[in-house]
């Protein structure tokens, strides 16, 4: 139920490969999840963590407050909402979530509830915050055709912006809120547009075999950082698009800090563990093991899945706002399995999910340097 309140879950212990101290936050046998690589899971003070869970038998939203050895509050009750929208407003206030084909608020004090924008006929992705708070989006499939929606965050002026291609990863630009990248399936993925769906372009064009992951923006710097899966890790300048490779290795999903010095990131085919990679050197430093099954039969390639690949998976699963979120063990695999590690807002903490236990958890670990 809605306010329901339960013991805390924590366990502490030692990374086995660097001593670092790793708080389990979660440990009901079932699937919990932090709110995803490309927004923080923690409030901005470092209070609270939100995270998702279908503990209760839907998929809801919970927080663990005080972190990390607090109460776990469950947020949400009845229709599930979407395990990797939630967004933390950078007042710390309130989170944005998708249900179904609509955006919703819910105030972190009350737990009361708002609708944002609402598409009876469509279905959302995970919701994305301009740098103030003031506009959101989020990836759309409505009445078959793909694209994303933005609109304020007080409701007004939403719109749906066509797209010939699966969309997924909206993200607004740190520094210029007006624009937004996103990516797209199948290749090429990058491309940006603007809030209003003006300026659409295309940002690096590469064939199938370039299999492009997992871009998001370098911190303040404005540029982009994204995955050449799973040969080397690359930056990208927003303006003039020239490229530099930053480093060779299997970086797999990548979270960069504030000012865009470090990217964290997990890995691979193998899993060698959760590291810190410096943006101007490449060198690589591991926090400590993620132990998680890294389901997917694609990480296994250097290419995009193809129409057989993952044709099984769209037929169990049409509903789905694109093949990512289906949940059979198959091409990119159960999200929940995946580490997807992101940076507390004070950079003291990676945060990641781990079902190293038999059921993913959530995770914490402390960084040092």
């Amino acid at each position: 139920m809605k306010d329901a309140r339960f013991p805390p879950e924590l366990s502490r212990s030692a990374d086995p490969a660097t001593g670092a101290p790793v708080w389990q936050l979660t440990a009901a046998p079932c699937i919990n999840h932090h709110a995803y690589f490309l927004n923080p899971s923690l409030t901005p003070d470092e209070s609270a963590l939100i995270f998702s869970s279908n503990r209760s038998g839907s998929w809801q939203l919970y927080s663990i407050e005080p972190f990390p050895e607090g109460e776990i509050r469950q947020w949400t009750c009845g229709e599930p909402i979407h395990p990797f929208s939630p967004a933390i407003h950078p007042g710390g206030d309130r989170v944005f979530f998708v249900r179904g084909g609509s955006v919703w608020e819910i105030r972190r004090d009350t737990l009361e509830e708002r609708l944002v924008a609402g598409h009876a006929d469509g279905q959302l992705g995970e919701v994305s915050l301009s740098a103030d708070g003031a506009w959101l989006a989020a990836a759309a499939k409505i009445r078959g055709e793909h694209g994303l929606v933005a609109g304020r965050a007080d409701g007004s002026a939403w719109a749906f912006h066509r797209f010939p291609r699966t969309v997924i990863h909206p993200q607004f630009h740190p520094l210029e809120p007006e624009w937004l990248e996103f990516a797209a399936d199948p290749a090429p993925r990058m491309h940006r547009m603007r809030r209003d769906g003006a300026g659409l372009e295309c940002l690096y064009e590469h064939c199938n075999d370039e299999f492009v992951v997992h871009e998001t923006f370098l911190g303040s710097t404005g540029d982009l950082v994204y995955v050449e899966w799973p040969r080397a890790l690359w930056r990208m300048s927003w303006t003039t698009r020239e490229r530099r490779r930053v480093c060779e290795f299997n970086a797999w999903h990548i979270a960069p800090s504030r000012d865009g010095a470090r990217i964290l990131c997990d890995t691979n085919h193998p899993d060698l563990g959760i590291f810190l990679i410096d943006a101007d050197t490449g060198s690589q430093r591991l926090v400590c093991l993620s132990q998680s099954s890294n389901r997917g039969t694609q990480w296994t390639k250097s290419r995009y899945a193809l129409a057989d690949d993952f044709a099984a998976a769209r037929l169990a699963h049409p509903e789905a706002l694109s093949w990512m979120e289906n949940a059979a063990d198959t091409v990119y695999g159960p999200q929940w399995t995946h580490p997807h590690p992101s940076f507390s807002p004070r950079e003291r903490f990676a945060i990641f999910t781990s079902d190293r236990s038999g059921h993913p958890q959530v995770y914490a670990v402390e960084i040092h340097g």
